[in-house]
């Protein structure tokens, strides 16, 4: 009998292959007509042509006989023949695959090292922090990284080549634009859990008994690794199908650029195997994930011999919070001043001076009130979005058996290919965006929800609250949502941005918000064509992002802090320390 998780993977699988081999038909627009324009753009589009294709292709079958046809040539290890092109799929897919791989190797390095980096002080100090830095390192945008390390590195500095894939030189610069957020991102999360685990009694008994500093870190980093595993493989699937616009910055022929150009093009065959090839990596690395999880936790899970580490707010002093939004609410205050759809074709790509503080973008708009007016839809949405996830992922984290054959389709799923379907059906927009990013946001959040509550659940705390009679529902609320919800919000308190970054990416790659709207993402766009003449156009939406990730990862450990002190003042007040329970 099939498992649930197994059951509910084959079950989105299906459904997104048919979504899949549905698209020209949910788009409303004539596949033969975007076929013959792919083919030939010089083409007349005549009766006789687009009858032509539509024969060639067997589009008077319809979609359901199409999508049959193509499922019973899967069965026997053909892809199909490239409705553009007229060759075979699968060498296409192949290539494009191990493409991206060796880019997903290369930028997965560059995360780990940086990642380290982050961590090391930690180690070192025994103390956490804010993770401010880490935060906005999250939230550079990976296509505007791609575009000012082409141009300092490869056009002004010229040391390394600019586009194509032809030897290991040319993945430096992709690898840097991809693994320098994602390193922020995995750092943070290592960061935020190590203070607690360095504060367990065996780290004193450890040092007090000359156990050297390596080993000590190197026990504590495989304690709070476990629950964190999955978020590495989720990490590496996301550089592989995620890459979508720095492969374009670049030209690399990867996995996710074929996915792309085979869905603007309609090439359906192409589209349904880079699709195809994209979920099975995102299984595979689902599935080794688990595995190399389970190991580390070895008996103690199936035991129930877990002991959790005791919460441990990191202080954040009240300063950075209040800068960073000082600064950040000055600049959007004062850009709602402004007129934001104003164009003066003599005022272009100014810099900034007092009647433009920020400069002007391509059309002499004034960028500062751009960017006030934009911080509405733009932290709005991405508020929404996260919330959402949020919510979602506490309730399926209780569900694992089910939410994991989901998570692994949701998560090997491109945010570009989601908002492609979304924007067949609903048009091109914010909304079309935020619920393309919404439905592949959960994942993260899920897994993470999910691990805390199996090794909460396994711990010898609650094996003596059963013991002693507690109710489920008391267990639930007071002790394993309590443990959990915690880590997981501060956890989608640092992908806000994410977020914000994959709306950006959504309307760079003309699927988000459409001009003159002056989101966030779509300035970022615009100002990506002149940001060697106009950086100051690129940069501010850019900052605008990062500072409020350093603000919002701040603010939450502030508050974190506030409230450890205010138990510990209870604590001191008179009542019982959890030593004191357990003595008693």
């Amino acid at each position: 009998m099939a498992s649930p998780a197994g059951l509910t993977r084959f079950i989105c699988l299906a459904a997104l292959v048919a979504a899949v081999g549905l698209l020209p038909w949910l788009s409303g627009r004539d596949p033969a007509l975007t076929v013959l324009r792919a083919r030939s753009a010089e083409q007349e589009a005549t009766p006789e042509a687009l009858s032509a294709i539509r024969a060639d292709l067997g589009l008077d079958a319809g979609p359901l006989s199409l999508l049959g046809s193509w499922a019973a040539g899967l069965f026997r290890g053909d892809l199909g023949t490239s409705w553009v092109s007229g060759t075979d799929v699968l060498p296409s897919v192949v290539s494009g695959l191990q493409v991206s791989l060796g880019l997903m190797a290369a930028a997965l390095g560059v995360a780990v090292l940086l990642a380290c980096a982050l961590v090391a002080p930690v180690l070192v100090r025994g103390r956490g922090s804010a993770g401010a830095f880490a935060a906005m390192l999250a939230a550079l945008p990976e296509f505007l990284l791609a575009t000012v390390a082409l141009l300092v590195c490869g056009v002004w500095l010229g040391w390394l080549p600019t586009s194509g894939w032809q030897g290991p030189q040319y993945m430096v610069l992709p690898a840097i634009a991809l693994g320098v957020p994602a390193g922020g991102l995995l750092g943070r999360l290592v960061a935020d859990a190590l203070p607690a685990v360095l504060d367990e009694r065996w780290v004193e008994l450890w040092r007090g008994a000359g156990v050297s500093r390596a080993r000590v870190s190197a026990a504590a980093l495989r304690r709070v690794l476990p629950p964190l595993v999955p978020q590495f493989g989720m990490a590496a699937v996301g550089l592989t199908g995620g890459a979508v616009a720095v492969e374009t910055v670049f030209a690399v022929p990867g996995i996710g650029r074929t996915a792309l150009g085979a869905a603007k093009s309609q090439d359906l065959p192409l589209l349904q195997g880079s699709v195809l090839a994209l979920l099975a990596l995102g299984l595979v690395t689902g599935a080794l994930a688990a595995l190399v999880r389970r190991r580390l936790l070895g008996p103690a899970l199936r035991d129930a011999g877990l002991t959790l580490p005791t919460a441990r707010p990191v202080r954040s002093h009240p300063a950075v919070p209040v800068v960073l939004a000082a600064v950040l609410v000055t600049a959007i205050g004062w850009g709602l001043l402004r007129d934001p759809y104003t164009v003066d074709t003599t005022a272009r790509l100014l810099a900034p001076s007092w009647a433009h503080p920020l400069g002007t973008d391509g059309l002499g708009r004034d960028v500062l009130a751009r960017l006030g007016h934009g911080a509405a839809s733009t932290i709005g949405t991405a508020a929404a979005v996260c919330l959402a996830g949020l919510l979602l992922s506490l309730a399926l984290g209780f569900l694992p058996s089910v939410a994991s054959g989901a998570s692994d389709i949701a998560n090997a799923l491109p945010p570009v290919i989601a908002g492609i379907l979304v924007a067949a059906v609903v048009g091109p927009g914010t909304g079309g965006a935020a619920l393309a990013v919404a439905l592949l946001s959960w994942p993260a959040l899920s897994a993470h929800a999910a691990a805390l509550v199996q090794e909460v659940r396994a711990s010898t705390f609650l094996t003596a609250q059963r013991a002693i009679g507690a109710s489920p529902w008391w267990i639930l609320t007071r002790h394993v949502l309590p443990s959990v919800a915690g880590p997981v919000t501060r956890h989608a308190i640092l992908r806000l941005p994410g977020i914000a970054l994959a709306l950006a990416s959504l309307g760079f790659l003309g699927l988000g918000a459409q001009p003159p709207t002056p989101e966030w993402g779509l300035l970022l766009d615009e100002s990506r064509a002149y940001v060697e003449r106009a950086p100051w156009a690129a940069l501010a939406p850019a900052v605008a992002l990062a500072l409020l990730a350093g603000l919002a990862v701040s603010a939450a450990a502030y508050a974190e802090g506030q409230g450890g002190r205010r138990a510990r003042k209870v604590t001191r007040a008179g009542a019982p320390t959890k030593e004191a329970t357990v003595g008693v």
